[in-house]
């Protein structure tokens, strides 16, 4: 199922202007989902050192013709990223260790991995997981998949539970992601949704965890003070005993 010529032109305008400016240059690592061209090695800033790829399709491999675009993409442009190909479908991320990628982007990939039977829903939760706290995802995807809201999954997203917690009640867990912002792709025949979110340091605490946090935190910001003060009273005695020895050697 490809894109009308509208919706492919703006989004591809689009996505390289996303790509371009909210890539942080502080970011080394950046992984694609759902890799299909080669595209993302010209979007990227010259400060990624590495671009991980992973597939759309069923078995996981990247096409020879997506490798051949990438490589030329990358000698045509000095200081590319390295390219680092991976044969993994990108609803299933083994291959990478968690909290690991600076940047997660997804360009117009989630439609073509419902029609090959990935589940684009997982890729977001794998997003969640390979980022670091504080990465960003990136992505310019269809506003709903067969009736199903893309940001909507990106806002409930959390992570996942530990074996051994079997409680039943509402997860009232902070969910991974923190929108930065995003707008919709306007004139297009097929809507279109962009948009930056980060991985939250909040992510997966409850409301107690995140007050038990903050308290911590005022503790120990109160005890800096503290500190900070006793210091500054003993330089401060030292001063007046340096002073009275000067008065008394002048007085002598």
């Amino acid at each position: 199922m490809g894109l009308d010529v509208v919706t492919y032109l703006r989004t591809e305008y689009v996505s390289a202007a996303l790509v371009t400016n909210q890539v942080p240059r502080s970011a080394d690592v950046c992984l694609q989902l759902g890799t299909q061209d080669g595209r993302a090695v010209t979007f990227l800033p010259r400060t990624i050192r590495e671009l991980i790829t992973f597939s759309v399709e069923a078995d996981g491999t990247l096409s020879v013709a997506t490798r051949r675009q990438m490589k030329q993409q990358a000698e045509r442009r000095t200081g590319s990223a390295k390219l680092t190909y991976v044969d993994q479908r990108a609803d299933d991320l083994k291959e990478t260790p968690d909290n690991s990628v600076d940047v997660v982007i997804s360009l117009q990939a989630a439609a073509k991995m419902q029609e090959n039977g990935l589940d684009w829903k997982k890729s977001i939760d794998e997003a969640a997981r390979v980022l670091k706290t504080g990465g960003r995802f990136l992505f310019v995807e269809q506003t709903t998949i067969e009736g199903e809201s893309y940001l909507e999954h990106i806002a409930s997203v959390k992570p996942p539970r530990e074996e051994e917690d079997n409680d039943e009640e509402d997860d009232e867990r902070f969910p991974v992601f923190e929108l930065v912002g995003y707008d919709d792709v306007d004139l297009v025949l097929s809507p279109h949704v962009a948009g930056v979110v980060v991985k939250s340091e909040d992510a997966g605490l409850s409301q107690e965890d995140i007050a038990r946090k903050e308290m911590k935190a005022e503790k120990e910001r109160i005890a800096d003070l503290s500190i900070t003060a006793y210091e500054r009273g003993i330089k401060k005695r030292k001063r007046k005993k340096k002073a009275k020895k000067s008065e008394g050697q002048t007085e002598s």
